[in-house]
């Protein structure tokens, strides 16, 4: 940590610090697993609201719940491809300079 404090200090940037790009490498690939487990976790709230519209056989509240599960899958699906751009812009564009 100390090697890292005074390379930063003499106007390194966080590339040239040894070491460091495993660590960014790491991190990266752990926010990516959990971004992917959340994306399969919407799919699967997708999937469960279909079931649910397709065997509400017409009634009212159950279609209204199943379209609402599908509408927070959707919500949830569109938030995980957002932070997964975002996550790896800023990984990749201002920790890499």
């Amino acid at each position: 940590m100390k090697e890292l404090i005074t390379t930063l200090a003499a106007g390194a940037s966080i590339d040239q610090v040894p070491g460091e790009n495993d660590l960014i490498g790491s991190v990266t690939g752990i926010i990516n697993a959990v971004i992917a487990v959340l994306g399969i976790v919407a799919v699967i709230v997708i999937i469960i609201g279909g079931v649910t519209y397709m065997t509400s056989s017409g009634d009212a509240g159950k279609v209204k719940k199943a379209k609402d599960t599908i509408l927070y899958g959707v919500i949830g699906l569109v938030i995980v491809a957002l932070s997964f751009a975002i996550v790896n812009f800023v990984i990749g564009n201002i920790l890499a300079s």
